[in-house]
């Protein structure tokens, strides 16, 4: 495996912790908001950790993407802006470095690490991250290539595999939970708080799979509950009456996304059966709702685990996606394998240029008419010429750069200018 000359002074990394390892109640603790992200940026910068991070947080994971001279200046950084220790994160975390944090980045990105295969919203908080980071200038070249590189492959695998075909994720899950588990869903009393992305995509699941014309929108604004209800002819309650609605519903779905319990056991005024199904990272629903006999309570890590006959078909097509992964990491590499010679490459043409303009100022007095504009075009394609000549020699899969690189820099005699 080739080494690709990633950057100049650190390495590339990848810190984070996910659904795999770690239980929902400490990927809660690790979980980010967007101030605390914004945070850890701005400290990366300010502390030149490096010339390069990007964060993700999601219900599923949180990592930490960036150049540094070592992991433990972003594990520090989580730590500090989380309410997760480095012990907790000790036990569950992961650290890839370079061509493993690229892997996993493309792994990520392409939805085959999600907690349910294929659901790419994954790649929308990959996007949301990118432009963050940009924002503060933490998006150098490299980066901004591979995340390119990486949605270019997950476009691809959309397109062309059935790994998203279907209807799979957590919203969706958690509608399918509801259907096998409770009777007569259609006459029963649903209440979601919450109308976030998850809240909205569960809301549309809920109409078109349970034929239920009993749900209440519940949530702290009540505008952006109310634009989602005209569009499916729902009802909005305030959230000064969410313990009045949980009084009366069969089923409580909460995808708040808040960063603290949002429901608890004092809310909770009915003896009545409660299925409720907490969507969050953190946990929205405080765990003493368990100490109410009439409450079943599922999280979110539960839904996931759920398969169907759609899953299994997304299973069959992985091959096909890691193909495609392979095809468009391929071209990466290939793009960071130039970085190497890059800066050989500009300057012997800037050696040759120098060498062209003492020529030219030469010639200039030497002749009388000297045609300078002729002799400027016909030297800049000559220089070309012979840079271009050099650069798909370094190119040659039959090459040895690092020698090429060396033998260029002694005979031009030109610095050591290695990335």
């Amino acid at each position: 495996m080739k080494q690709y000359n990633i950057s100049k002074h650190n390495s590339f990394y990848c810190v984070g912790l996910s659904y795999q390892k770690a239980e929902a109640h400490i990927r809660g603790k690790f979980s980010l908001t967007d101030t605390a992200q914004a945070s850890i940026l701005e400290t990366t910068k300010v502390q030149h950790i490096g010339d390069g991070a990007l964060i993700i947080s999601t219900c599923n994971r949180t990592e930490i993407y960036g150049f540094a001279s070592h992991p433990c200046q972003f594990i520090k950084l989580l730590c500090d802006y989380s309410n997760g220790t480095a012990e907790e994160f000790e036990k569950v975390a992961y650290i890839y470095k370079n061509k493993d944090a690229i892997n996993h980045m493309f792994s990520v990105g392409s939805g085959l690490d999600s907690q349910i295969l294929g659901d790419f919203e994954i790649i929308s908080q990959l996007k949301k991250g990118f432009k963050a980071s940009q924002k503060v200038g933490l998006i150098n070249g490299f980066m901004e290539r591979l995340v390119n590189a990486v949605i270019t492959a997950s476009k691809r695998i959309k397109n062309e595999t059935e790994i998203s075909s279907g209807a799979t994720s957590v919203a969706f899950a958690s509608v399918q939970y509801i259907l096998r588990n409770v009777e007569n869903i259609s006459e029963k009393n649903i209440l979601l708080f919450g109308t976030g992305k998850i809240g909205r995509n569960t809301c549309e699941n809920l109409v078109k799979h349970t034929k239920n014309n009993h749900i209440t929108l519940i949530n702290r604004t009540k505008d952006k509950a109310e634009k989602i209800a005209g569009k499916f002819n729902l009802t909005v309650k305030d959230y000064a009456a969410l313990s009045e609605e949980i009084q009366k519903a069969d089923v409580l779905i909460v995808a708040t996304g808040a960063h603290r319990p949002t429901v608890s056991k004092e809310d909770i005024l009915t003896n009545k059966e409660l299925l409720i199904l907490d969507l969050s990272i953190p946990e929205n629903v405080s765990r003493n709702v368990t100490e109410l006999e009439n409450v079943n309570l599922v999280h979110l890590d539960a839904l996931s685990q759920i398969t169907d006959e759609t899953l299994e078909r997304r299973k069959a097509d992985v091959p096909k996606a890691e193909a495609i992964i392979a095809e468009v990491k391929s071209e990466f590499n290939s793009w960071l394998e130039t970085r190497k010679f890059a800066p050989t490459i500009k300057a012997l043409k800037q050696k040759l240029t120098a060498i062209k303009n003492a020529e030219l100022d030469f010639q200039r007095k030497k002749i009388n008419d000297f045609d300078e504009s002729q002799a400027e075009i016909i030297s800049n394609r000559i220089i070309q010429k012979i840079t271009t000549q050099f650069a798909n020699h370094l190119k040659d899969d039959n090459t040895t750069s690092e020698e090429s690189v060396a033998l260029i820099q002694k005979v031009f005699q030109l610095e050591n200018n290695s990335l």
